[in-house]
């Protein structure tokens, strides 16, 4: 997840057919302020589209659970579920790349971390000051299931599941902390023009934001694709 530092790009933003995607099925009402780790509260809901969609359960309410909080403390935002967990699958595959697991707090373990960012390829070159710091070369690396940049995560990380700790090595906390940002880049993400605004500002990546589309609609369809 990359920090834009411009927003010139969107002056001559393209915007791809099918976005956004569909908010695919509704999620039940949640008491947002609920003692414990309240996306609990969405078992049933996530464990009768789990095995079909090939989402982890807990993956899906944190997914779930996020879109929900956002429609209440921001409800012009319209995020749905199905963006979170498209952009769930893109980076992680829910949490589980190369063997990685769920437990049943959203703490995904071992953690996930991405590529040093030093500027080859098409990343940029970030220097990183904290668990996402390569340490043989100070840089930073993404981390965790919806792969923040310490930078980022630092700005909006947020503690979902009541357990007192900020991590991006957990699906709820970072689904969360995702959803909060996609709607302060994107302001409104059921445009056309939100969508792509929010998907760009996470990944500025055309590539990276039709993918999550693709998955994105086939969740809302209820199959992975």
């Amino acid at each position: 997840m990359l920090l834009a530092s411009s927003c010139t790009w969107q002056l001559s933003l393209f915007i791809p057919e099918g976005v956004p995607p569909p908010a695919g099925d509704p999620v039940p009402p949640v008491d947002t302020h609920a003692a414990g780790r309240p996306a609990d509260q969405l078992r049933e809901w996530a464990e009768k589209r789990s095995q079909v969609l090939e989402i982890p359960v807990v993956a899906l309410e944190a997914y779930a659970y996020a879109a929900r909080v956002a429609e209440v403390e921001n409800p012009k935002c319209h995020i749905a579920w199905t963006t979170l967990a498209g952009i769930g699958q893109v980076e992680s595959h829910h949490g589980t790349y190369r063997g990685a697991t769920l437990a049943p707090n959203g703490d995904v373990s071992p953690p996930i971390r991405g590529v040093r960012l030093d500027g080859s390829g098409d990343n940029l070159r970030i220097v990183g000051d904290d668990d996402g710091t390569d340490a043989d070369g100070g840089l930073a690396r993404a981390m965790g299931p919806m792969q923040f940049i310490p930078e980022t995560w630092r700005l909006y990380g947020v503690d979902a599941n009541n357990d007192g700790i900020v991590s991006p090595d957990n699906i709820d906390d970072a689904a969360l902390s995702a959803a909060g940002y996609l709607c302060w880049r994107g302001k409104d993400l059921a445009t056309p023009r939100g969508w792509i605004t929010a998907l760009r500002a996470y990944n500025n990546s055309g590539v990276y934001a039709r993918a999550v589309r693709d998955w994105a609609t086939a969740y809302a369809k209820g199959r992975p694709l």
